[in-house]
């Protein structure tokens, strides 16, 4: 199937600030993936502020591009997919459930997406909404295999018919996600993103979050009360905030990550 060119992709580079060039090639996706991951936050207010979460493509494109909001895995990862494929590039949207801190024996929902590109007989594993964790490089996939990125390190298990995304912080290693492989049609999707942004006991719903890497190796995380300037390769802190008033914490939206919303804005999480 044809797949439509739809996105305005000038106006996409100048929103993640890239200006090189756009052949389908590794290194294309290497930098794409990388300024979109410094330039477009995580966020989940449009959740809390029970606005309803589109994913068209011309409401992604007005909300994360035109209008520079930011956005979770199905917004985010949606958007990153149909880029790639008007540059060119064969990339499929895959289902993932995100495990970071979860026992192995606990089994989250399979609410994640992200994207594999197939490249020169190689596969690769682009994910730019997956927090304070998504990687700024895309991931070879090969299993059991230490790969480096601008931030953390990376590498894929295969346990028990399943593959563990995995990031190296500090000395430990740490489960991002796990999947099969398996595709992400259009309306697993859809059935995702509404448990997700509906349900009440779904993590978006109850908390505060935003999430962005820097150029520099560093990444910014803010989650309710909590917001901390770190460094990536071995968790260092920088500088940590806790949170008191909405105005601190509207402050911070704005001047850490580019996201404004009205004085006047409340969450619903815990006062703020």
């Amino acid at each position: 199937m044809t797949h439509k060119v739809s996105l305005n992709l000038p106006a996409y580079f100048a929103r993640i600030n890239y200006s090189g060039p756009t052949p389908p090639t590794l290194e294309t996706l290497r930098a794409i993936q990388f300024h979109h991951a410094c330039a477009i936050p995580f966020e989940n207010l449009d959740v809390l502020l029970k606005r309803g979460i589109a994913l068209d493509l011309p409401s992604l494109e007005s909300k994360l591009v035109t209008n520079r909001r930011g956005g979770y895995c199905f917004e985010q990862n949606w958007l990153l997919l149909h880029v790639l494929r008007d540059l060119g590039f064969n990339a499929t949207s895959l289902a993932a459930r995100v495990r970071f801190r979860q026992p192995r024996d606990f089994v989250p929902p399979r609410t994640h997406i992200f994207v594999r590109v197939d490249f020169e007989g190689e596969q690769w594993l682009a994910d730019v909404g997956v927090g304070g964790l998504s990687p700024t490089a895309p991931i070879r996939f090969v299993v059991n295999e230490e790969q480096t990125s601008p931030h953390e390190l990376r590498r894929i298990l295969r346990e028990n018919d399943r593959y563990y995304h995995q990031v190296k912080l500090g000395p430990t290693w740490e489960d991002v996600c796990e999947f099969t492989g398996e595709e992400m049609y259009a309306i697993d999707r859809e059935v995702g993103n509404w448990w997700t942004s509906t349900n009440p006991n779904s993590k978006f719903a109850q908390n505060i979050m935003a999430a962005r890497a820097n150029s520099d190796g560093t990444r910014l995380v803010l989650e309710n009360r909590n917001f901390t300037h770190r460094r990536a390769s071995d968790g260092h802190v920088l500088k940590a905030v806790e949170i008191k008033t909405s105005g601190e914490l509207l402050d911070i939206l704005n001047s850490r990550f580019g996201l404004q919303m009205p004085i006047e804005t409340k969450f619903g999480v815990l006062d703020l």
